[in-house]
């Protein structure tokens, strides 16, 4: 893997939008440890939030607002002179998008493109925009793995908007000439995903409580997964190369190059907390998802140097230690 460059870091001014959630909680503190002047934008505080939790919120700027409030955003960006914008603000679950889409479409589609818009009007302060999409931007294909090459087409209302998210950004790539880099990954993992309706989080609570899982689809839904700090490290890895030729106005996919089922997941969870006699409950109700889902990530290993640095175990052992801390518990 390229190493991180961290004098590249010295001296500049970073937005990181959705700094609560699982991702961004691990991208702001690896910020503020390599001495970056960062900004968080926070719509709702969340006192269990990882960013909480670990201290990094008081040693951060912090703008409260929406992404829908394109003002809010403007006046962040030009306010904070900032010249690196990582975008992971987004309404993630898909759950939440099919019983109510428009919020969805309004923080992940109109979100994104005032945060674009805000961009290119401060132009000559912004150097670089990373965008976190998701491999549900391709939507549904009998064609897989994914690669770089094929078309976004999500059809349900949380794949549609990370399809319409990536167009928004080629749009200002290609025509505005904004220096853009989106990232695809797979599902990310790691301690401080609150969202208890994914399968990991989830499972391990569940364990933990001594209950059985709760499968929500039939478990064979396939799925790439990404351990946090391999996710982390891709967008920093992005940001240092964002401006190179091969890169700038470029989408990567990240994941392992090795998709698991559901049932697999919950047996490795199980096997690692010494669970295996709580039988899974297959509930079999999940609705708009996609059966198979994985990436072809050598575009990233070619012109990055990027590749998951932790073996799934690790990041599962990794991210169960943190949940015990959070539920204080112990398996």
């Amino acid at each position: 893997m390229s190493a991180l460059n961290p004098a590249f870091w010295t001296s500049k001014r970073v937005l990181v939008t959705g700094a609560t959630g699982l991702v961004g909680s691990w991208l702001t503190r690896r910020l503020v440890d390599l001495g970056v002047y960062t900004v968080v934008l926070i719509r709702d505080q969340d006192p269990q939030s990882e960013l909480m939790r670990s201290g990094t919120l008081s040693r951060v700027s912090v703008v409260n607002g929406a992404l829908e409030d394109y003002a809010t955003l403007e006046r962040a960006i030009n306010e904070h002179e900032i010249d690196t914008v990582f975008h992971l603000g987004a309404q993630t679950i898909v759950g939440t998008a099919l019983r109510s889409p428009l919020p969805t479409f309004e923080a992940n589609i109109r979100g994104s493109y005032n945060l674009f818009e805000a961009c290119r009007v401060h132009r000559s302060l912004v150097q670089r925009v990373l965008v976190a999409s998701s491999d549900k931007a391709y939507g549904d294909s009998a064609v897989l793995p994914y690669t770089e090459a094929m078309p976004v087409g999500g059809q349900h209302p949380y794949d549609v908007s990370k399809s319409c998210t990536d167009l928004l950004a080629q749009t200002y790539s290609h025509t505005y000439d904004l220096p853009v880099v989106v990232a695809r990954c797979g599902n990310i993992y790691g301690g401080g995903d609150l969202n208890w309706s994914r399968i990991i989080p989830g499972t391990i609570r569940s364990l933990l409580a001594g209950q059985a899982p709760l499968i929500r689809s039939d478990g064979t839904l396939t799925r790439d997964y990404v351990y946090v700090e391999d996710a982390v490290d891709a967008y920093l890895l992005m940001a240092e190369a964002a401006e190179r030729e091969g890169v700038r106005g470029e989408v990567f996919n990240f994941g392992p190059d090795k998709p698991r089922s559901v049932l697999d997941v919950t047996a490795a969870l199980q096997r690692i907390m010494h669970r295996e006699h709580l039988i899974p409950v297959i509930q079999n109700r999940a609705r708009a998802e996609i059966q198979d889902q994985y990436l072809d990530s050598r575009k990233a290993e070619r012109v990055l140097g990027w590749r998951p640095q932790r073996e799934f175990d690790d990041g599962l052992k990794r991210t169960v230690a943190w949940y015990e801390d959070f539920l204080g518990a112990s398996t």
